[in-house]
């Protein structure tokens, strides 16, 4: 709690109480004069004053006859948020009827942005505990910020159903959409994961995981791929709990000496980092509003979840482990390559990717290469008595899952679970099933099967490039 609030707590608990604009002679004088009479508190009283307030964001907090707060709430806009109060509309709402007439005195604390105003009243509410919050003090149905600490690579999310353990919550929170909002800003500053990946620093599998969209856009570091070091990353969150902690003026300091430092050690490219994170924190009235702010949700994968659904959604008896994905590529019928790339446990295994240039087919034929390659494949592995995967998935739609089923067929070989899926509408094919299974956009199983697809198409693409950069070459 920063110094500010535990004074307004103080305060209130005496109270006092103050707003965000007077120093502590102040609130003793407003006091002695609220004990003297000259001050007539009242509701008629708190809806004048009200009026004065600024048009900023901030925290109000709103007092009964012997000066008690007992309601706290944020605001974008201090004076319209609280003014609503004082309308004929708020004696008629359910939520505020049986309270707003207990209203004798208003104060507020204004605060530099909406993220910061939501917290205030977060942390006020917790530790005032005003009797009209009273929901908010223990039920479990409202949202916290939860912050997983016993990750090697702590993650934060939104809950409704906090842990009690390995974990740092803040809140509850009033509003799920503004908490999301807010999660939002802090991202772009502090690049924090939200996913719920099981990242080890010990698996290095995980540096050949594909990062989500956030990385791309700069709003996570991407532990998931090794780019950020568990030490760093760690540091990174320990800047969030300090701003969400209200330490923001101490946060600003520790990270101009750090840029100060920095520079004195001609690590420029480490001071300009920090130096656009200052300019975000001190930006932070210029995000944006917070109901509006969560951008739609960023596509990533949970590999553990991923391969749950897919036994599921295409009963299987065990969770799979082992998924091969391949596609073709070509350029005007020449130079005909396929992919086959291998996740083990829901991520890449590089070790198994494989590469086959379409030595039998003239021409652009997908079936017929798709054919000879899961022929080559499949035929390899069961000469060698080497295992199958648990899933084959191959990029396209009916035709190409028959022509793989053809090649297992004459090649006298028993496949393994095989499926298709098609780019247009993400549709599963399967074999002996006309149509075609249909998933959510955002189930975990169709994720994960699209990794793997585009992942196969990537790996294509670039075998492709290879010929045709060695053709050239050669003329």
């Amino acid at each position: 709690m920063s110094d500010r609030e535990n004074e307004m707590a103080a305060n209130a608990d005496d109270g006092a109480g103050k707003n965000g604009e007077q120093n502590a002679e102040d609130a003793e004088s407003l006091s002695d004069e609220m004990t003297a009479g000259d001050v007539v508190l009242g509701f008629d009283h708190a809806s004048t004053k009200v009026k004065s307030f600024p048009n900023s964001p901030g925290v109000y907090l709103m007092k009964d006859s012997a000066g008690v707060v007992i309601y706290v709430g944020k605001a974008k806009n201090l004076r319209s948020r609280a003014g609503s109060y004082f309308l004929k509309a708020a004696s008629e709402d359910a939520r505020t009827a049986d309270w707003i007439g207990d209203i004798a005195d208003i104060d507020f604390v204004e605060c530099e942005s909406e993220v910061d105003a939501l917290l205030m009243e977060s942390r006020l509410i917790k530790d005032i505990q005003p009797k009209n919050n009273k929901e908010l003090k223990d039920d479990k149905s409202f949202p916290y910020l939860m912050i997983t600490t016993r990750d090697e690579f702590p993650r934060v999310e939104v809950t409704r159903e906090p842990q009690s353990k390995g974990v740092k919550l803040y809140g509850p929170f009033t509003s799920a959409g503004a908490l999301r909002g807010a999660i939002q800003v802090m991202q772009r500053i502090f690049k924090f994961r939200t996913c719920t990946l099981d990242i080890s620093e010990s698996d290095e599998r995980w540096q050949w995981f594909r990062p989500c969209l956030l990385a791309s856009i700069n709003q996570c570091t991407a532990p998931c791929n090794f780019r950020i070091s568990k030490e760093d990353y760690r540091r990174d969150i320990k800047r969030l709990q300090t701003f969400l902690d209200g330490g923001k003026t101490k946060l600003l300091r520790d990270m101009r000496n750090e840029m100060k430092a920095a520079s004195q050690s001609l690590d420029f490219e480490r001071a300009a980092v920090l130096r656009d994170e200052i300019q975000m924190i001190e930006r932070l009235e210029e995000r944006g509003e917070l109901d509006t702010h969560a951008q739609p949700e960023v596509f990533y994968i949970d590999p553990q979840k991923g391969l749950a659904g897919l036994k599921k959604v295409l009963g299987l008896s065990e969770t799979p482990r082992v998924i091969e994905g391949v596609d073709i590529a070509h350029l005007g019928g020449n130079e005909t390559v396929a992919s086959l790339v291998q996740f083990i446990d829901g991520l890449p295994f590089k070790p198994g990717y494989r590469r086959f240039r379409i030595q039998e087919v003239k021409g652009i034929d997908d079936f017929r290469s798709i054919y000879e390659v899961v022929s080559r494949r499949f035929r390899g592995l069961s000469d060698r008595q080497e295992a199958f995967p648990d899933i084959l998935l191959i990029d396209g739609g009916k035709g190409q899952l028959n022509a793989a089923m053809a090649a297992f067929r004459d090649q006298d070989i028993q496949p393994p679970t095989v499926i298709s899926l098609a780019k247009r509408d993400e549709e599963i094919f399967r074999p002996g099933n006309p149509e075609p299974l249909r998933l959510s956009k955002s189930a975990f199983a169709l994720r994960l099967l699209q990794y793997v697809r585009d992942e196969s198409h990537r790996f294509a693409q670039h075998y492709h490039h290879i010929l045709r950069s060695k053709s050239s070459l050669q003329r």
